[in-house]
């Protein structure tokens, strides 16, 4: 995949001008809010993902032009982030990224940087995660082994994100994967953005492409045997509506005309619950110059009137599928979690106690100040926090909802692709561990399975199995103190334990890392990861870590096996996900240094 199409380089925004492509490749450098709101207003930045993350680097930009002797006038920034925000009203990510990067001002200027650029790189991963789902949804719908024809409209590659792509990202996946044949990509009007960003990015990438009218589209799908129709969005409502660029309306009737599956690929952060309806959306309208002539010719009598909107909203029921970055929405994209409190409470009282929530529990916690508290989608997280395990309770009703939630980030990171993976609670004499054969990414708190720690067999009989590699679990807590293990794919850290396991078996040592505080080890300046061989027989490699555990009572709390990932484990999920992220960026530090062990000056 291509790398990022914005930076932040010395105090400044950089990004592709996309108003001089195809013709020129040229460099925009930003470092006012009025350079920003003038880009974005003249789609020199332009896809909801890009403007949502370059409305948080705005946000830095304002808040450097409004400190002084380190002092920040905080309400001249708020003042310049809602200027940003106003600048493009359709889309939503516009006005989320600003409000992400303004909530950290409080902190200083720095923590609004951070938090840019960690929605910078965390773009990316988004990206690639919904366009691997939506690549899998594609080829699921059609059916067949043939190579496919994708339609696609306006551009929703790596220029209108910051990596990777939406609709453009899934295309890439499948053309990766040697399943697709051909890409129509519509001229998408006013503004040829398909023409000018969409046919530039498939060349760049390789991909077979035509070109097409955008009024060819539907006479495209009678006739050349379009497959699947791939879309981005700027807005889904909380009926499932889509805004997008204009002429997607008519090619979602177009593709129910011809029985085509037509797909919107978008971040989660596009989705805005607080929009009931998409009656309720504002969409934008251009310049009546962008119809009435392009590239400085005139091609309309002088004063003739235009209706140019830039976007339209396209009902549920013409809508397939909305994926993201969590998987599929489901057909007619009827969000989920749209519900009013007391139907939550009622559901959760129902499932906690089909699966052994204590009842006296549940009195306390379902109770009418809650209710009021929660009718808002954004308190949803909460439910977590709600019901966690008080002292002296446990059950797996209490640790599959943790379960999920990391699952799905980790998926998300890359670490936990396909079914691989796996994730477990200590629970008493027993742990709570994810079923096999699932995808992480779409993990719910159904998908776990409660095994004794003793011999890892299930407690109950049911149509979900144990993960393959519980054994691995049930010999941590079966030798520690662990409440938590994760044992995950990261890429450093596995080929690191490919060529480790190659030399004499021995633990990797790393010294002088900043990182290995985070391990959990004995020393915070020196630690030894031991290095397991991997057996087809998981058990054995089991049998192997807790021989190894017994006689080595020490051991840090993370460990390698060959080709086979990583496992960590400590106090809570938390902590075990923490310390696999440190071993995998330290695994990566020395991937780029090509050192283990860096020296560190004695105090």
């Amino acid at each position: 995949m291509d790398e990022s199409s914005i930076a932040w380089v010395d105090g400044a925004l950089v990004t592709i001008d996309q108003r001089a492509l195809p013709q020129e490749l040229r460099e925009l450098r930003i470092t006012t809010v009025d350079d920003l709101i003038d880009a974005i207003k003249s789609l020199a930045i332009r896809g909801a993902p890009a403007i949502g993350v370059s409305g948080a680097f705005g946000v830095v930009i304002a808040a450097l032009a409004a400190t002084a002797d380190g002092v920040v006038d905080t309400a001249r920034v708020e003042a310049e982030a809602a200027r940003i925000a106003d600048a493009r009203p359709t889309a939503v990510n516009l006005a989320w990224g600003v409000k992400r990067a303004l909530a950290q001002l409080s902190d200083g200027v720095q923590a609004v940087l951070d938090e840019a650029l960690e929605m910078l790189a965390e773009d990316g991963r988004v990206n690639l995660a919904a366009a691997t789902h939506a690549a899998d949804l594609v080829q699921r719908l059609c059916g067949t082994d043939r190579p496919l024809r994708v339609l696609t409209h306006c551009n929703t590659g790596r220029l209108a994100t910051t990596a990777v792509g939406t609709a453009i990202g899934a295309l890439r996946v499948l053309h990766e994967r040697g399943a697709l044949a051909e890409v129509i990509v519509d001229e998408t009007r006013p503004l040829l953005q398909g023409s000018r960003l969409t046919a530039w990015e498939m060349a760049e990438a390789g991909i077979p492409h035509r070109l097409t009218i955008d009024s060819a589209a539907a006479w495209a799908m009678a006739t050349e045997g379009v497959d699947a129709v791939l879309v981005g969005a700027d807005r889904i409502t909380a009926d499932g509506s889509v805004a997008n660029k204009i002429g997607t309306y008519m090619l979602a009737i177009a593709a129910q005309r011809h029985g085509i599956p037509f797909i919107v690929v978008a971040p989660e952060s596009t989705r805005d619950l607080d929009t009931a309806s998409g009656a309720d959306i504002v969409v934008e309208q251009r310049a009546a110059a962008e119809v009435t002539g392009f590239g400085g010719v005139t091609t309309a009598p002088a004063g003739t009137a235009t209706f140019n909107p830039a976007f339209d909203v396209t009902p549920p029921d013409l809508v397939t599928a909305v994926v993201t970055e969590n998987g599929v929405l489901g057909e007619s994209a009827e969000p989920e979690g749209v519900f009013t409190a007391a139907q939550v409470v009622a559901e959760l009282a129902e499932q906690l106690r089909g699966i052994g929530a204590p009842e006296e529990s549940l009195s306390a916690k379902l109770d009418a100040r809650w209710v009021a508290d929660y009718d808002h989608p954004d308190n949803s997280d909460d439910i977590g926090e709600i019901f966690a395990v008080p002292a002296g309770e446990s059950g797996p009703w209490a640790s599959s909802h943790g379960i999920a939630a990391i699952a799905r980030g980790l998926y998300v990171n890359g670490w936990m692709p396909g079914t691989a993976g796996n994730i477990s609670v200590r629970q008493a004499e027993h742990a709570v561990v994810t079923a096999s054969g699932l995808s992480k990414g779409e993990l719910t708190e159904d998908d776990t399975v409660t095994v004794h720690l003793a011999d890892s067999r299930p407690v109950h009989a049911g149509a979900r199995k144990p993960s393959a590699e519980t054994s691995i679990h049930t010999a941590v807590y079966r030798t520690t103190e662990a409440l938590a293990v994760v044992h995950v794919h990261p890429p450093h850290a596995t080929a690191l334990s490919i060529i480790a396991s190659a030399a004499i078996p021995q633990p990797v040592r790393f010294a002088g890392y900043e990182l290995i505080k985070g391990l959990g080890g004995g020393r915070p300046d020196l630690i030894d990861i031991p290095v397991f061989p991997n057996h087809a027989d998981v058990p054995l490699i089991g049998a192997d870590i807790e021989k190894y555990l017994l006689e080595h009572p020490d051991a840090p709390p993370v460990l390698f096996i060959a080709g086979h990932g990583v496992t960590a484990w400590g106090a809570s999920l938390a902590q075990a996900r923490d310390r696999v992220e440190c071993l995998e960026a330290m695994c990566e530090l020395t991937t780029l240094t090509g050192r283990r062990e860096i020296s560190v000056r004695e105090n």
